[in-house]
């Protein structure tokens, strides 16, 4: 299985490839602020097809600082003649980061030794 992506095309989004067995595969791709209904996979002719396009979005938010990227994208993946997809999921993982009030000035120098993420 190989992506056909050349030096030339962006490296967005990222993904890894892992094998999960003899002949079998798994594509993880980071396609973050993505919601399901914006993303299409498919399969056909030994190519494997993952699209992205992001709604619009029209809502009264005021976004102070834009980190996760929100670029229509298409990735495909050359398969060979024994590969075949058998599903696709979209998994959604919660952050590392976790945060929690402060508790007294006592307190204070503990919680900046030992991190909660």
């Amino acid at each position: 299985m190989l992506d056909n992506a050349s030096s030339e095309v962006p490296a967005y989004p990222p993904y890894n490839i892992e094998r999960t067995g003899e002949n079998a595969y798994r594509i993880t791709m980071a396609v973050a602020g993505f919601t399901e209904a914006e993303l299409s996979v498919e399969a056909k002719e030994h190519v494997l097809a993952i699209k992205g396009e992001k709604a619009d979005e029209n809502d009264d938010r005021e976004i102070l600082y834009r980190g996760i990227a929100s670029r229509t994208f298409e990735r495909r993946f050359q398969l060979a003649e024994h590969v075949r997809v058998e599903g696709a999921s979209l998994e959604k993982r919660p952050a590392a980061c976790r945060s929690r009030p402060r508790a007294s000035r006592s307190h204070e120098a503990a919680q900046d030794r030992y991190h909660d993420w």
